[in-house]
């Protein structure tokens, strides 16, 4: 009768932390029907828990204990391994329910018929009795249920007993009764809070156990589980899963015909009613999803549809082993509202599943998307957006979102119905993880761009007032692994952000809807299957959110000679068509770099600026209104529409002028004819000298420049844009005016380029007369300038004076050429040059001039310096 020192959980320390553990809430009922071996003393005693649970979880008692037990309890032992978790243990003493159940009813109503005193067995049976569960597994499914299989090793341990008294007698007791068997017997499970609804029937065989202390008997029990009312199964299933359950009582019944020996007991009736609530009710198990694949099927005659097949693992706590057969469930998804009806989008069906204990239960299901229902696709009232929308939306942007799965009908007809008839109406909320499409877009890029300048009279928030971007948009788009099926992208649209040097530069709205077209590409090495990707955007509105950093970006365009990269960021809607028709799939965000070809690389001299015409306008006494066709030749791939802008034309940084272009367009490659309004009008002193120098430089043929500036004014509704470019200056050699040729000599061989224009093309002198004649060779096409005063000195060999002009009379010089009137010359005599002029008679030389000359244009007048060389003049003797 000694203690087994051998127990694996026997100790004083063990026994106290098991008398500070935790469990639901038994409440006895009376004894119903009694035997003639009944004893007044068990009126109401039987207090057999039918559901076990892990023993620091639970507490059959109505407090926690201090010292002895308040409430004497049947428990389950620790696991035989201590160092497993707590909750662990707790899962799996759910397969002893039945066990635990008929064992204890048997051993109490055994010792108090014959050997104790009632209350005392009760406490030292509840508290002694150990029972370890090693293995549950499912035989086989009937019509009506399942054939269990339960195994395990019972035991008393006396040392979880407090009392000493009470472990004594208790010892004593069962030493004497050695052994106690319960006879086939049928344990019935209510719930009373569900109008004592049948949760099931099982049918026990006879049991014979040990009850020594120490002593082990293994169990191997063969039992019919029958299901009760299916449909209030299904409203407990319900309210567990929408988290409503936050207790549940269970009220077991039992009539168990009892023996010990040869001696028959009689059939006891118990009845115990157990109370769970927080940790005690058992959650959903976790899983992952090991495989998704999407793929295209036949439909029976010429339809298709979308099969999607996963496999999933479950995490398996118990130690169960069962197959369970072929399930059939409908996939359904959320609607516009929680009021509204779960929409069904597929049908699914399970492999046959095999449990084994305690290891993960891998599961593969296959599903079928027939057609895409109506209502899916259907925009939501008050919304933007329809259901489907919403859960592809919370999919793309990698949340988790939620599915729900109903039970449906078996599709194998060796699905016994009462299984197909429980999950009917089941509906088990799926949480699905979403996917992180990061670097969805490998490849992006933009072709043939057109960049088109605001309307000048747009308000300048106004899309109108926004600079246009039109271009053939190319990107390659990687197909995620688990979509094989054909896919064609029809149309696409977006909002983007686009980025220089990682900072914000603007928007770029692509709202309405591009037509666009897309190839499959195979997976190659490393490199996914994708999608080529092409759509042609027309004026795509770019709104510049950051002028400065624009006007930084342009600086580099036109001075770097580098390429640039600007990086853009989307939120794109594309519009599929799939096996189930079109729809379109929302904000897929998509990211990718654009580099940009620098304009010039050298300021804008790479555009090769000529002027092929001028003619003047108007004139004031200080300015003159030119118009001018500009010829431009484009080196870059990209073009350009300007409505209107107007530049600051400065040199020296003073400002002359300014510059007018409407309504031009910029191809790449040559650009002929471009009209441009130029105002030339110093406005001050300073201004006035800096012109007249300009002026007097560009005729006498020196390499000037002119300076081009924005202002706020040079694009009307985008004023901020003007001030931020105003800080980049570009330089550009002053346009070269085309001269016409000398009607009298044109084939002088005198070479005529845009580099070194000749406005005085060549000069006779009259020795006897003492005059000079020259030809004037004018830029103007279209208008008759005067000279108004001449001073001038003629040079041989550029330092050798020949003699002087000074003429104040003024004389017209006609487009094209024109010859001056007699120009009255004071020789210098004496000097090298004018020997070099006489003996020259009736020949020719080259000379040089100074001079400085007055011209008048309309009301307009000036006065300009002019140094000229390599003039051809021609010597007569009158």
């Amino acid at each position: 009768m000694s203690e087994n020192p051998t127990s694996p959980l026997s100790g004083g320390e063990e026994a106290e932390q098991w008398a500070n553990s935790n469990r639901p809430t038994s409440q006895r009922s009376t004894t119903s029907t009694r035997s003639r071996f009944s004893r007044a003393s068990m009126h109401s005693d039987e207090s057999t828990p039918l559901i076990a649970s892990a023993p620091n979880d639970r507490d059959y008692g109505n407090g926690p204990r201090t010292g002895a037990a308040s409430s004497p309890t049947v428990t389950s032992s620790h696991s035989l391994q201590d160092e497993e978790e707590l909750s662990s243990k707790k899962k799996r003493r759910w397969p002893t329910i039945v066990v635990l159940a008929i064992l204890s009813v048997v051993v109490i109503a055994i010792l108090g018929l014959g050997f104790a005193a009632p209350a005392v067995v009760e406490e030292y049976s509840k508290q002694a009795m150990v029972f370890e569960p090693t293995d549950l597994s499912i035989d086989s499914f009937t019509a009506t249920g399942v054939k269990a299989r339960i195994r395990g090793d019972f035991t008393f341990d006396a040392s979880k007993v407090h009392k000493k008294s009470v472990r004594d007698l208790g010892r004593a007791g069962t030493w004497i009764a050695k052994a106690v068997e319960s006879r086939p017997s049928k344990v019935k499970v209510y719930l009373p809070e569900y109008d004592n609804v049948l949760l099931g029937t099982a049918s026990v065989p006879s049991i014979i156990v040990d009850i020594r202390n120490g002593h082990i008997t293994h169990v191997d029990i063969l039992t019919d589980l029958e299901a009760g009312d299916v449909a209030g199964i299904r409203r407990i299933a319900n309210d567990w899963i929408d988290g409503r359950l936050g207790q549940l009582r269970v009220q077991g019944t039992a009539e168990v015909p009892l023996k010990s020996g040869i001696f028959s007991l009689g059939t006891q009736t118990v009845s115990e009613t157990l109370l769970f609530k927080g940790k005690d009710i058992p959650t959903m198990p976790k899983y992952d999803i090991t495989k998704l694949n999407f793929h295209e099927v036949k439909l029976p005659g010429s339809e298709r549809g979308m099969a999607a097949d996963v496999s999933l693992t479950l995490s398996n706590q118990y130690p169960v082993t069962l197959t369970i057969p072929r399930l059939g469930f409908d996939i359904l998804v959320p609607n516009c509202s929680p009021e509204q009806s779960y929409i069904l989008l597929a049908n699914a069906t399970t492999r046959q599943i095999q449990v084994s204990p305690k290891e993960d239960v891998k599961v593969s299901v296959s599903g079928i998307v027939r057609e895409l229902p109506e209502v899916l696709t259907t925009v939501c009232p008050n919304t933007q957006t329809s259901p489907l929308d919403t859960l592809l939306g919370q999919y793309i942007s990698g949340l988790e979102t939620t599915i729900f799965v109903r039970g449906a009908k078996a599709p194998s007809s060796d699905t016994p119905s009462w299984i197909s008839e429980l999950i009917n109406s089941v509906v088990v909320p799926l949480p699905f993880p979403g996917r992180s499409f990061d670097g969805l877009i490998r490849d992006f890029s933009l072709d043939d761009v057109h960049l088109s300048l605001p309307d000048p009279f747009a308000e300048p928030d106004a899309p109108e007032g926004q600079p246009k971007i039109s271009a053939t948009v190319k990107a390659e788009v990687n197909l995620p692994k688990e979509m094989n099926f054909p896919i064609a992208v029809s149309r696409v649209r977006a909002d983007a952000i686009v980025y220089y040097h990682d900072k914000k530069l603007g928007l770029l709205d692509l709202r309405e809807w591009q037509a666009a077209n897309s190839t499959r590409v195979e997976a190659h090495g490393d490199e996914p299957a994708g999608l080529a990707v092409e759509s042609v955007v027309k004026d795509a509105p770019l709104k510049i959110t950051d002028d400065d950093l624009f006007a930084e970006m342009v600086q580099a365009l036109i001075f770097s000679g580098k390429h640039l990269t600007l990086g853009v960021k989307a939120k794109v809607d594309v519009e599929t068509e799939t096996a189930l028709g079109k729809f379109i799939v929302r904000d897929l965000p998509a990211e990718g770099k654009v580099p940009i070809k620098p304009l010039s690389g050298d300021g804008l001299e790479g555009f090769h600026l000529k002027v092929g015409s001028l003619k003047i306008l108007e004139t004031t006494r200080s300015s003159l209104l030119i118009e001018a066709k500009v010829n431009v030749t484009n080196p870059t791939n990209y073009s350009a529409t300007v409505p209107y802008v107007n530049i600051n034309l400065l040199s020296n940084d003073t400002l002359l002028g300014h510059a007018i272009a409407k309504d031009v367009r910029v191809t790449p490659d040559r650009n002929d004819d471009i009209l441009v309004k130029a105002t030339w009008q110093p406005l001050d002193p300073d201004g006035l000298e800096v012109g007249r120098e300009l002026l007097s430089q560009y005729i006498s043929g020196y390499n000037t420049t002119l300076t081009l500036k924005t202002h706020v004014g040079t694009i009307p509704s985008q004023p901020r844009l003007g001030s931020a470019l105003s800080s980049i200056k570009i330089q550009i050699p002053t346009p070269r005016l085309k001269t016409p040729k000398n009607p009298n000599h044109p084939d002088d061989g005198i070479p005529r380029d845009d580099k070194s224009p000749r406005f005085i093309d060549d000069a006779t002198f009259h020795l006897f007369t003492s005059t000079a004649t020259f030809t004037l060779l004018s830029p103007l096409p279209h208008t008759t300038l005067f000279v108004t005063s001449i001073n001038a000195t003629a040079y041989y060999n550029h330092t050798e004076p020949i003699g002087d002009i000074i003429y104040d009379l003024p004389f017209a010089v006609c487009p094209g050429a024109t010859t001056s009137p007699k120009l009255p010359v004071d020789w210098s005599p004496n000097s090298v040059g004018y020997d070099a002029v006489k003996q020259a008679l009736d020949g020719t030389l080259k000379l040089d001039a100074r001079a400085t000359v007055g011209i008048r244009v309309g009301r307009w007048e000036e006065k300009v310096w002019f140094t000229g060389g390599g003039i051809g003049a021609s010597v007569k003797l009158t």
